[in-house]
């Protein structure tokens, strides 16, 4: 009987009423243009690249240059963060099932952080990875932003930090309200071995400083995946996302990574 592989990812919802996390979307929730979503494989392959986590509900921010306030579905009234606020009714939920010891220890909703104009708002989700795997936490890719905030990327080795998801924001206006939907992804986390950004990973780079230092097989490779496609006249729309599809499902990219990469240098 064969066993299924672990997760390398698991998600954990603490606040029921957000949206679980969904895996992102090739076409960008249908906002990429129709021929990228239909040939450039390189926005696609990006676009679903991981998992969108969502604003636990629908939410209004505004920053008057000084400090932050939020206003909940349904409220006309703002409240001023001072400087942390819980979701409507988590610390209920969280001491009813946490051990003694641990209640009262409920993540905070939203964190208005020491710098001006920067927040902290929590997903309403927890995160565990595989041993050696870690999360990339960014904005979506390809999808518009709300206008307003910016994200910081952050990456977390959830392999051995177990806590709240959330993401870092700053303002990039005043004075005037940002809205943030539950059903629109707030952010992306997409899945990284600690290989992949290890320094020695990092460090194995060269540099061919000019035109001179170009290699024959370099000018053909050139030849093959630029100028002979354009000389085709007859070629059909989209060769490198067809090839790129094929290459795909023929061969498992982690593992030829990890063989491209010196014994010396493996985690």
């Amino acid at each position: 009987m064969t066993h299924p592989a672990p997760p390398i990812v698991e998600f954990y919802r603490l606040i029921e009423e957000a949206r679980p996390p969904q895996r992102g979307d090739r076409s960008a929730i249908g906002t990429l243009p129709m021929r990228a979503a239909r040939y450039c494989d390189a926005i696609t392959s990006a676009s679903a690249f991981g998992w969108w986590v969502f604003p636990p509900m629908d939410l209004q921010l505004l920053w008057d240059g000084s400090d932050i306030y939020w206003q909940r579905p349904g409220s006309e009234d703002w409240l001023v963060l001072l400087p942390s606020a819980q979701f409507p009714g988590m610390m209920r939920r969280f001491d009813a099932a946490a051990p003694e010891g641990l209640r009262g220890c409920a993540p905070p909703f939203l964190t208005a952080l020491p710098e001006p104009g920067m927040l902290q708002i929590w997903t309403g989700l927890m995160a565990r990875t595989a041993p050696d795997w870690s999360l990339l936490v960014r904005s979506p890719a390809n999808l518009p932003a709300p206008g307003g905030v910016a994200l910081f990327e952050g990456i977390v080795e959830t392999d051995r930090w177990f806590g709240p998801v959330f993401t870092n924001l700053r303002f990039t206006r005043s004075d005037k309200p940002v809205r943030l939907r539950a059903d629109f992804p707030l952010a992306q986390l997409q899945p990284l071995p600690r290989i992949a950004y290890d320094d020695a990973t990092l460090g194995a780079m060269t540099l061919a400083p000019d035109l001179t230092a170009m290699m024959p097989a370099d000018w053909e490779d050139y030849r093959t995946s630029v100028v002979a496609p354009n000389d085709d006249p007859d070629r059909p729309y989209g060769s490198y996302a067809i090839a790129a599809r094929k290459r795909r499902r023929s061969a498992c990219p982690y593992a030829a990574a990890q063989a491209a990469i010196p014994e010396s240098a493996r985690l």
